[in-house]
């Protein structure tokens, strides 16, 4: 089986987040960053067991430029057989989508797999924009996949319980948690993925459909007020007037 894995740059969850160009740009400045957790933990490693158990290959794709080819190296040292970075700058789901699709048009993989979004933006658009580009089934949030011959099953949970799908390949789908069990990289797999395929391809021409009016960092937490135990009304009023939560 061959399956392509969608993988993102992503800041670490404990950077200290900040902007510049007028609030219009995010600031890498002494920023750690990561594979995208739900792109690495549950899509990458159950590709990979799927392709342990029956045979194939998985190879990551990521959009950016060369400043993200450490980020992709990590998913080589887990156990990708080779990866690919399309040349462009990542500014908005549409363009990320169109990139991967048109790289993975003719290159007849029976899988595409996504994390259900990234941490920065949560956007989950990204899956559903490939399937749609390459005219191909897609299934979100998918929290189990099983494959069985050319036919795979999958497993959503929704309100109330969960749903089984079964599709035929080719077809795409996002990943989210219980689809797998994150791998640590050993040290031969680190040393393996120096020497793993990273092709650079080109990015097509795309039309800018979005763009960044201006981001923002939440507000900050209010001090905490307390309340004598002896004066349950005040509580009452303060819930009722500020926290407007009665």
């Amino acid at each position: 089986m061959k399956i392509l894995v969608c993988i993102s740059k992503v800041p670490d969850t404990t950077s200290k987040i900040a902007f510049t160009d007028g609030n219009t740009k995010f600031d890498e400045t002494n920023v750690q960053f990561i594979v995208n957790p739900y792109d690495e933990w549950y899509a990458l490693v159950r590709a990979l067991e799927i392709t342990e158990q029956g045979g194939g290959s998985v190879t990551v794709v990521n959009v950016g430029p060369a400043a993200n080819e450490p980020t992709i190296r990590k998913a080589l040292a887990i156990g990708a057989h080779e990866a690919v970075r399309i040349d462009g700058e990542p500014g908005e789901a549409f363009y990320v989508a169109t990139q991967i699709a048109e790289y993975a048009k003719d290159k007849g993989f029976d899988v595409i797999l996504t994390g259900k979004e990234t941490i920065n933006f949560n956007g989950a658009e990204v899956g559903g924009m490939i399937a749609g580009l390459l005219d191909l089934p897609y299934i979100s949030l998918a929290s189990d996949l099983q494959v069985n011959g050319s036919t795979a099953t999958l497993k959503r949970v929704i309100e109330g319980g969960y749903e089984m799908v079964e599709v035929n390949g080719p077809f795409v789908a996002s990943a989210q948690k219980g689809m797998a069990e994150a791998r640590i990289p050993n040290m031969r797999g680190i040393m393996a993925a120096r020497t793993k395929p990273l092709n650079v391809v080109p990015a097509v021409p795309v039309d800018t459909l979005t763009s960044v009016k201006v981001f923002g960092t939440p507000p900050p937490k209010s001090d905490v007020k307390y309340i004598d135990a002896e004066n349950p009304g005040q509580l009452v009023e303060l819930l009722h007037t500020e926290a407007k939560v009665i």
